[in-house]
């Protein structure tokens, strides 16, 4: 099952580099001086990235544990 606790923390990686993506890209809008609604709409951009790269995260850590479970 060591292969199921890499592949899962390389998942997770993944997932978190995208977390950190999306965290520069609303920084770099936050710093544009945009207005109000175009802050909001780069925020509303950024979020399907967000929001998928927290399932990466979540579906490698449930795979790192489900691979040290069964080990």
């Amino acid at each position: 099952m060591q292969w199921l606790v890499w592949g899962g923390a390389l998942v997770s990686l993944i997932g978190l580099c995208g977390l950190v993506l999306s965290i520069v890209k609303v920084a770099k809008a936050r710093n544009a001086g945009l207005s109000d609604e175009d802050l909001r709409a780069a925020v509303q951009k950024v979020m399907p990235l967000n929001l998928g790269s927290l399932f990466l995260s979540v579906i490698g850590l449930m795979l790192v544990i489900l691979g040290l479970f069964l080990a």
